[in-house]
């Protein structure tokens, strides 16, 4: 295993910049998932760690050594690709050791490592078939496979899981999570779905536009984001924002638009009057909404009108308009009564809200 070093490192396509300045330190065997929306530079990040991508400036380093120049067969890593790049006319034996064959490994240590890398993976029956046999779930378990059987330093991950449903990709981030624990191999994981970065990462790495918006746990991501785009990207449903005037009313400073008004509390009172007052945009979870009013009369409710409702089962999602914004409420129970267009009472949890700068989108702390 080893540490991965990113200095300064951006990519060019001309005059197009599509990676800009990230600097990333991932220390020996973590993993760590970049996340953001198509086009933001993950993959290209990701590809130019494997070598499939040249940088244009600045530094990678694996382990001790500076990997700018090296081709991607003498950087000791296996990459895992969205499309399985599996050989069709091989059988699941004979793909796990094509890559110990190309490097003339004895048969019998490849007979060791393919035995090792099937019983993590469950992939025993299956050595005779050959991918067009196999399900989705199942070829996805062979790429990985053939990346075990080479121990190599580092684990890179591209969208793997993106071509399976929804029920597979669960199976597979349990299978993931299963593999980190009996393979701890330093790993960078890209995905566009903020469900797998939460799920599987010890840091979450959010991008947006070729530049590293913010890197932390998962928790401090979703607690602690760091700017407006961080807030919205990771969270379903996405967080709502209000832009809301920061003003004195009765003794209390309160957030309003139009016919929207809440009370903030006081330790972000404080917060707010270093900045002076002015305008906001205020984010809150649909999660930190609850239909209904306020338990006691703490300043933090609203009403809305009743646009849209989701039933998923085991919650209900309700989208009521106030201040000319479509607000979401989430973990409403599901047998509740409520008709479109009717007016209805919210309270929000006054421990929850987020505050942004109307002008840079970074949040207020």
């Amino acid at each position: 295993m080893a540490d991965v070093v990113l200095k300064d490192v951006n990519k060019r396509y001309g005059s197009l910049s599509v990676v800009r300045d990230v600097n990333l330190d991932i220390p020996d065997g973590e993993f760590v998932v970049l996340v953001g929306p198509s086009g933001c530079g993950k993959s290209t990040t990701l590809r130019m760690i494997a070598g499939l991508e040249s940088i244009s400036d600045g530094i990678i380093q694996i382990g001790a050594r500076v990997v700018n120049d090296l081709p991607p067969k003498d950087r000791d890593i296996a990459m895992v690709f969205q499309n399985y790049a599996l050989y069709q006319h091989m059988t699941v034996y004979d793909n796990l050791a094509f890559g110990l064959r190309n490097r003339k490994v004895p048969e019998a240590d490849i007979k060791r490592e393919v035995t090792f890398a099937t019983e993590i993976l469950g992939l025993d029956p299956l050595l005779s078939r050959k991918p067009s046999q196999l399900s989705g779930g199942q070829q996805q378990r062979v790429a990985l496979g053939r990346c075990i059987v080479r121990h190599p330093q580092i684990f890179l991950f591209d969208e793997p899981l993106s071509n399976l449903d929804a029920k597979l990709r669960a199976q597979m981030r349990i299978e993931l999570k299963r593999l980190r624990e009996r393979v701890p191999t330093t790993s960078i994981y890209v995905t566009h779905d903020q469900v797998e970065a939460m799920t599987l990462g010890d840091r979450v790495v959010v991008m947006k536009d070729g530049s590293i918006q913010q890197v932390g746990t998962p928790l401090e991501i979703y607690n602690r984001p760091a700017n407006r785009f961080v807030a919205s990207f990771m969270g379903a449903p996405a967080m709502n924002f209000l832009s809301v005037d920061i003003v004195q009313e009765g003794g209390n400073v309160r957030a309003v638009a139009k016919e929207f008004s809440i009370r903030i509390p006081d330790a972000q009172q404080r917060l707010l009057d270093k900045r002076g007052h002015g305008r906001a945009i205020l984010g809150i979870r649909p999660e930190h909404i609850h239909l209904g009013p306020a338990r006691a009369t703490d300043g933090m409710t609203f009403e809305g009108e009743i646009e849209v409702t989701e039933q998923l089962g085991a919650e209900m999602i309700v989208g009521a308009r106030s201040a000319d914004t479509l607000i979401m409420a989430s973990r409403v129970a599901p047998d509740t009564r409520i008709a479109l267009r009717e007016k209805a009472p919210f309270s929000i949890d006054p421990n929850a809200l987020h505050f942004f700068d109307v002008e840079t989108e970074a949040a207020i702390r």
